[in-house]
């Protein structure tokens, strides 16, 4: 199945002709529709203006398309790129990713960047609000109980680096589902390599050597100045213990917490 799902990457990344009939090939068709719907929407949307059509209506000549300014991270809990990937194209499912990477580091690539995913939800952070509107979304293919692959977190780091060349992401703005809702999500799992990710720059890490914290440190404040939602405290203990603290499942904070902490928010202000 690993291969056959391997192959089928490659066809419908390099759409080699021998590849088809391409089992996609219906929802390609109704995605390209979409597209073209929503292009021609935004060409007429001038014209639906309040004030488009009033002699009060001055049109700026500084603009440009909105870019992604955060890249979340999620596993799939499903069990196969395959099945990953039908959810995703079935239209009641109304969840969506820009990327899916699979165990065998093939790598789909769903959704045009400059266009809204459906695959934070409800979501905060650092004040931002429908984290939809504004980053890119990979689901890497993983049930949430078993350690990712070598294969699929190579593809990863060179999709990341991409969009952070493309769109000039802060390496600050590389975070997970986990991050943006706590208490609700709580992807990608403690097994995923968030350290790894941030010595090549995407996501930050702590730094606790020799490191004096204040004597009025609140580790709550912290938490917010790095970006979670801290009107339900334990759940914002549990998303930073799942991202940089993964051994421990408490919902509590300690005295090495609170360095990490501190290391943590000197980097996000």
């Amino acid at each position: 199945m690993k291969s056959l799902l391997a192959l089928l990457g490659a066809c419908l990344l390099a759409a080699l002709p021998a590849c088809s009939p391409n089992p996609y090939r219906k929802t390609n068709k109704t995605y390209k529709q979409q597209a073209r719907r929503i292009a021609k929407e935004l060409s007429e949307y001038p014209l639906t203006d309040s004030f488009a059509t009033s002699d009060r209506f001055v049109g700026t000549t500084n603009f440009s398309i909105r870019r992604p300014n955060y890249v979340v991270i999620h596993h799939t809990a499903q069990n196969s790129c395959e099945q990953t990937l039908k959810t995703f194209t079935l239209p009641r499912t109304q969840v969506s990713s820009h990327y899916v990477v699979c165990r065998t580091g093939t790598v789909f690539h769903m959704l045009n960047d400059h266009l809204r995913a459906h695959h934070g939800g409800a979501s905060f952070w650092g004040g931002t609000t429908d984290l939809n509107s504004s980053s890119i979304g990979i689901e890497i293919d993983n049930n949430g109980s078993e350690p990712f692959t070598d294969a699929q977190i190579n593809s990863l780091l060179m999709v990341l680096k991409n969009l952070k060349s493309s769109f000039r992401i802060p390496a600050k703005n590389f975070i997970g589902h986990a991050d943006i809702a706590p208490g609700r999500k709580v992807d990608p799992s403690r097994l995923f390599p968030w350290e790894r990710l941030a010595r090549e720059g995407y996501g930050i890490w702590f730094d606790t050597t020799s490191l004096q914290l204040p004597a009025d440190f609140n580790p709550m404040l912290a938490l917010r100045i790095i970006g979670y939602d801290i009107s339900k405290p334990a759940a914002a203990i549990q998303s930073y213990k799942i991202h940089f603290v993964p051994a421990d499942t408490t919902r509590s904070i300690n005295e090495a917490d609170k360095k990490i902490l501190y290391s943590l928010m000197q980097q996000s202000l």
